[in-house]
């Protein structure tokens, strides 16, 4: 019997999917996979992530918000877009915004400008926020911690830190995503082993599709694309690395989803 599970992180309206994206839906429903959580990282791709939601509601959702790689193109623009797009049932949570220091797509007064202004876009309101931090720990905390009074909730998305930042996140009151990052047996090893720190109300997972393959997936799929379907994957070794059952792990990240996104 499939679980049902909910994917709270997955790039669909990206160009790989062109091609089957109806085919890949299904699969993912034969999986398992019930619900997935479109991200916005631009702003058209925001729009695009909304007008997909659209299309299958109640199973398909979206975030709008613009990702730190494309901070340079944010402005009142991006603020008016985002506040715009809240307002529609399907859109459930501001993001994927944050800070982005290992790549520097966008130079790092512009991500910190595009992240405060999403943080109070979420706060005037009242959404969740979807956060993306890669190595620039001490920045994000020093921008986030002030706004998460006036935020309901707040998700480290695809979180990969270490058991320092991660005990601080909890701390601050963050909830955990959890991606194919903890299959990797080079990158994700540390993950493996502290995953089991986030507490059962917390824990949500995700695929990042089409990025983050599950490395452990056997037999090995044809191509790296990574999709919803793959949640299962996801969930066998976070429930291993846990020491929970499966079927546990499904029920409480299924349910930290409904709670955390507001879904029906």
């Amino acid at each position: 019997m499939p679980h049902d599970l909910i994917d709270i992180g997955a790039n669909l309206t990206h160009d790989s999917f062109d091609s089957d994206r109806e085919a890949m839906m299904q699969r993912a429903r034969d999986a398992g996979v019930s619900r997935m959580i479109v991200t916005g990282s631009s702003n058209q791709g925001s729009l695009d992530a909304a007008r997909l939601a659209a299309t299958a509601p109640g199973r398909l959702y979206a975030t709008a918000g613009v990702h730190p790689h494309h901070a340079a193109d944010y402005d009142d623009s991006s603020t008016a877009l985002i506040t715009e797009l809240v307002r529609n049932d399907a859109v459930v949570a501001v993001g994927e915004c944050g800070l982005d220091y290992f790549r520097n797509f966008s130079p790092r007064q512009a991500q910190l400008h595009a992240f405060q202004a999403q943080l109070e876009v979420a706060a005037e309101t009242a959404m969740p926020v979807f956060l993306h931090q890669r190595d620039a720990h001490d920045d994000f905390v020093e921008v986030l911690e002030p706004m998460l009074p006036k935020i309901p909730r707040a998700v480290a998305h695809c979180f990969t830190g270490e058991h320092e930042s991660l005990r601080e996140y909890l701390a601050m009151g963050l909830w955990i995503g959890i991606t194919g990052w903890i299959c990797d047996e080079r990158r994700g090893k540390h993950l493996h082993d502290i995953v089991a720190d986030v507490p059962d109300d917390r824990l949500l997972i995700e695929t990042d599709a089409p990025y983050l393959l599950p490395r452990t997936i056997e037999p090995k799929p044809q191509t790296r694309r990574n999709e919803p379907a793959f949640l299962t994957e996801v969930l066998r070794v976070v429930a291993e690395a846990r020491g929970q059952s499966e079927e546990h792990v499904a029920r409480i990240t299924t349910a930290n989803a409904v709670r955390f996104f507001g879904l029906s």
